[in-house]
């Protein structure tokens, strides 16, 4: 069954006068997106036959541009398989081509590997992520996205069904992400670092225990992170780095899985109850996806950090507007005391500017601490205080 929610990106990318190149991991609805503004001209690059005879003679996509007469709307998807495209694309339009062009790519990496023009001006850069809390409004249930995550074709399935796509989903990302880009030759070490990097999601990275556990080396391991990143099936998330003092913070980097799904699925416990220990964490992740969409969506430039001493005292997130700190603390629980607030004042002996402190929990009503300091449901920060914040 197809299904078309209303994505935040639409609106702007159908009135943008510029092209476009959409990124984000497979089957977050790229295509989806792109095919609902209506082009005229689709090239499906997953079509092999199609990617064969475009590899071999990158001219014949000016060819077939510069025939078509009437300015037109062109679907390029999947254009990381042929990075050339996008350097004869901005060239066109640098002539001054009339036509106007949408792109989709699931791989940062495959692009700047073929050299690729990812800034050149005329081409804006969107990113899209699997359905956040304010597009799926109605739809939207905590405990369904925590255990099965919210790509579109997955979350809006039969439960069934979903399950069994998620089970697929790591075997389709290593055989075609990894295998036929041929972005490491040792598969099968990577294919045991995914189960540990999924385990590790959310986690401070201790990059030396890890590669103690696993056997892989501690320099591979970091590539391989650095792939999925590029890969964007992951966020590398930096340690929050204060301007007041450096000592006693840790400087070790997170890593997310863009979804919880999919991250799930490749431990094997997308099917069944997940413990309270699990749900926390997932509760954690899930609010920084939140951020990340909302960050994207709106093309804020936020950036999104975490916080943590030497001695043990956290944030779970610190968002930077610009103009002012956020402190973020999560909680699955529907009750919160002063003990919730320890990590979030922690933090204030190393930031120079007032701090507004937050407790995102899953409980019905406000709670105020003081003037910057409150705990919130989350459904209110999600649809109150984020998008008031500048």
């Amino acid at each position: 069954m197809t299904y078309m929610l209303d994505r935040a990106l639409r609106s702007r990318i159908q009135a943008s006068p510029k092209s476009v190149l959409l990124l984000g991991p497979r089957q977050v609805g790229k295509s989806t997106l792109m095919r609902s503004i209506h082009p005229e001209k689709i090239i499906n690059l997953m079509d092999e036959s199609l990617y064969l005879s475009y590899v071999k003679d990158p001219g014949r996509l000016k060819r077939e541009i510069m025939a078509i007469v009437k300015p037109s709307l062109i679907l390029i998807d999947e254009i990381q398989r042929a990075p050339a495209l996008l350097n004869i694309i901005q060239a066109l339009l640098d002539g001054g081509c009339k036509h106007r062009f949408l792109l989709t790519g699931s791989s940062a990496r495959k692009l700047k590997r073929g050299h690729a023009n990812l800034l050149p001006g005329r081409i804006l850069i969107e990113n899209l992520d699997p359905l956040s809390f304010w597009e799926l409004e109605t739809q939207f249930h905590l405990e369904k996205a925590l255990r099965i995550g919210t790509l579109p074709g997955i979350y809006l399935e039969e439960k069934k069904i979903a399950e069994e796509l998620l089970d697929s989903y790591g075997q389709i990302y290593l055989r075609e992400e990894i295998q036929a880009e041929a972005l490491t030759r040792n598969l099968g070490s990577y294919a045991r670092f995914l189960d540990l990097a999924a385990e590790a999601s959310g986690q401070w990275i201790n990059y030396s225990k890890l590669a103690s556990d696993s056997e892989i080396p501690k320099e591979t391991l970091r590539r391989f992170f650095t792939l999925l990143e590029d890969t964007l099936v992951a966020y590398r998330i930096q340690a929050f780095r204060p301007k007041i003092s450096k000592r006693r913070v840790s400087q070790r980097e997170r890593f997310v899985f863009f979804d919880l799904g999919v991250r799930n699925a490749l431990l094997g416990i997308h099917k069944g109850q997940l413990s309270p220990l699990e749900k926390g964490s997932l509760f954690e992740q899930w609010v920084f996806l939140q951020m990340a969409a909302f960050n994207h969506a709106q093309k804020k430039g936020w950036k999104i950090s975490s916080f943590r001493t030497d001695s043990g005292a956290e944030v779970d997130w610190v968002l930077d507007t610009g103009s002012k700190l956020v402190a973020i603390e999560c909680k699955l629980g529907k009750n919160v005391s002063e003990h919730d607030l320890g990590g979030l004042r922690t933090l204030d002996q190393f930031v120079s500017k007032p701090t507004e402190k937050y407790v995102i929990f899953t409980g019905d009503a406000p709670q105020k601490f003081s003037k910057l300091e409150m705990a919130l449901p989350y459904k209110d920060f999600f649809s109150k205080v984020l998008p008031s914040l500048d």
